[in-house]
């Protein structure tokens, strides 16, 4: 089956190619993008195509929008006043691209045409998954989850997830995020159907690297059950684009060894210190002593440089 069209029409200059160039960036669409800049234009392109998902101005006439068949018409907004036809879906202009493929995603996240979805959501294989985490605190963590990402995102698709009570935000990640891990673990409570492709648009960028942001309040994280880290690992590891999930894990997450198990391997930053060393032997020690033997068997010793 080829991609699905998806065709936005506004008279604004700028605008239309402007969410067009947005859309084409995210890796995980199979639409073919299309611009026009007038209703007659999209008229004419149907006379020849299908149109899939059409984006439109409310500027437009609704009577001319009307004889548009598309299969999905999201029309754009400025006021949520204007006048909508039974089969228009409103969706704000002004806002960020992200925030409208969200709403695109979550009208028509369950459209299935020959038994495949229009997001590329399949991976050739399984995906891996790598811990971080220590029990050396200050040893430089989570500098070495995301170099070890940005070095991996070269090959392939890569997403870093962080895990930690206070993971920074202001500092490595975004001030006033749109969207942070919260927001992600919130959504797979609600719809976990669809989140692989919603994902997409909660994500930030790190040069090649795509990351979630930390979640804002800290005894957010600490009341999260491990049954719900787990499934949500398990959906992002299966069912997203990404070949290779990051987690940056922190020591006071709920089931924090049961995270560690599901990983295919943990990295384990260190240094060589008396006192490191004696806090490494400790965390060995209650793996073997509380049955996570094979957790220990995944560790992969990081010595860092003080």
């Amino acid at each position: 089956m080829g991609s699905k069209r998806l065709v936005i029409c506004d008279p604004e200059e700028g605008y239309a190619s402007a969410l067009a160039s947005y859309f084409m960036k995210r890796k995980e669409l199979a639409f073919q993008v299309y611009i026009c800049r007038s209703l007659q234009k999209v008229q004419k392109m149907q006379e020849k195509e299908h149109i899939d998902y059409l984006i439109i101005s409310a500027d437009c006439n609704p009577e001319e929008r009307g004889r548009i068949a598309a299969d999905r018409k999201f029309i754009l907004t400025v006021s949520g006043q204007e006048r909508m036809e039974k089969d228009e879906i409103p969706v704000l202009k002004y806002q960020p691209g992200e925030a409208i493929l969200t709403e695109i995603i979550r009208c028509c996240g369950s459209d299935v045409q020959t038994g495949e979805l229009y997001f590329r959501t399949a991976k050739r294989a399984k995906g891996t998954l790598i811990g971080v985490f220590s029990p050396v605190h200050r040893i430089g963590k989570t500098s070495y989850a995301i170099e070890l990402g940005q070095r991996l995102a070269l090959k392939s698709d890569v997403l870093y997830v962080n895990m930690e009570l206070y993971g920074g935000i202001g500092g490595l990640f975004e001030e006033n995020p749109s969207y942070t891990l919260a927001d992600v673990l919130y959504y797979s409570r609600q719809e976990s159907k669809n989140l692989p492709l919603v994902l997409s648009t909660m994500t930030g960028r790190m040069r090649n690297l795509d990351y979630l942001n930390p979640m804002p309040v800290s005894n957010d994280v600490k009341e999260v059950a491990p049954q719900e880290w787990t499934g949500l690992i398990r959906q992002i590891v299966e069912n997203s684009i990404y070949e290779t999930v990051i987690l940056d894990v922190d020591e006071g997450l709920r089931g924090v060894y049961d995270i560690l198990r599901l990983c295919t391997e943990v990295h384990m930053p260190a240094a060589e210190d008396d006192v490191s060393c004696a806090k490494v032997r400790q965390f060995e020690a209650e793996l073997q002593l509380l049955g996570y033997e094979d957790v220990l068997q995944k560790l992969n010793r990081k010595e860092q440089k003080g």
